[in-house]
């Protein structure tokens, strides 16, 4: 993403710039139309090339003049009710960014601007796998530029009650999540996946958000998941035995399996992609924030450093073709 974004005077740890990894864009624009989970309103996102330093960056194109730009950071998330959802410093929101975030970040794709016309990305089928398709289907290039990783260089952690997320050192990025609910039908579950090669496509992004069927009248009166239906979300029934959706599960562990892919694309609203290992237990989108908001308050928890070929935070998903934008 953009070092430009990261709080602090952190220099990067510079590796040859001319055997770096560069970073990456899309090919080509790409778009999609769907219904905001919360909102339940009609939304149509196009997915755009950038140059090198953009970051991921949000346009809401029906918002008039200036102010118009919201940055996928960490610093903007102001509301994690249910969603990770960002504003800027006109007021401007987009909500529901965490299965986008988590799709770029399975791609590694470094620089993008989403044009959305309205506040809520749209939630597609609950996963992340609709938006991977549509990088698929763009394409990925690298640039000219080299590709930034912060490193974490000692744990940080916080909590509140029995949740907790914590960061430490590692020499990749990897995810261990325990969720544990009183329904049977998740019950205790535990997931740990090394974000490698291919394994957030094969392992994460199919997997759905979730709800339950008693919880829905009292988050519609609250202005919270209107758009949702079993087309978008596995629903637990009342009873806490029972997953409505005739398809079933995707997984038999797809619960906690989607909140790694929560954590997947909240942390990657670090500003760049994270080289250390991430524990979640119960945790969820305010905890993630404010995880982010511990690592960067301490200048001796983390650097800026460049990606080096084979190093854990060089490119896993997919083959990009070498054509290079300017810098």
């Amino acid at each position: 993403m953009v070092a430009s974004l990261l709080p602090g005077s952190n220099a990067p740890s510079l590796a040859s710039e001319a055997s770096a990894v560069r970073s990456r864009t899309l090919k080509t624009s790409i778009g999609c139309t769907g219904v905001g989970l919360h909102s339940g309103a009609k939304v149509t996102m196009v997915l755009h090339p950038a140059e090198p330093g953009t970051g991921i960056r949000f346009r809401r194109v029906d918002i008039n003049g200036g102010g118009a730009i919201v940055p996928a950071i960490w610093s903007a998330v102001h509301d994690t009710r249910m969603n990770s959802c960002l504003k800027n410093d006109d007021g401007i929101v987009v909500g529901t960014v965490e299965h986008l975030m988590s799709a770029l970040a399975g791609m590694q794709i470094d620089n993008c601007l989403i044009d959305i016309n309205g506040p809520e990305v749209p939630v597609m089928d609950g996963s992340a796998a609709p938006f991977l398709f549509l990088i698929e289907c763009a394409g990925v290039v690298e640039q000219s530029a080299p590709r930034q990783a912060i490193k974490v260089l000692k744990r940080v952690s916080v909590k509140d009650g029995d949740r907790v997320a914590s960061l430490t050192p590692s020499s990749g990025f990897s995810i261990r999540f325990e969720i544990d609910f009183g329904a049977s039908a998740i019950s205790r579950q535990e997931f740990f996946v090394n974000l490698s090669r291919g394994t957030f496509k094969s392992e994460i992004s199919r997997a759905r958000t979730f709800g339950f069927e008693q919880e829905v009248a009292f988050l519609r009166a609250n202005g919270l998941a209107r758009g949702g239906s079993l087309d978008n979300a596995v629903v637990i029934d009342s009873t806490g035995t029972r997953v409505l959706n005739d398809e079933g599960l995707r997984y038999t562990d797809e619960f906690v399996r989607h909140k790694v892919l929560d954590a997947v694309g909240d942390l990657y609203l670090a500003g760049a992609p994270l080289i250390g290992h991430f524990h979640g237990i119960r945790c969820g989108h305010a905890l993630n924030n404010q995880l982010l908001r511990a690592l960067f308050a301490d200048q001796t928890a983390w650097t800026l450093t460049t990606v080096a070929p084979g190093s854990a935070a060089a490119p896993f998903a997919a083959e990009p073709q070498r054509a290079a934008l300017s810098a």
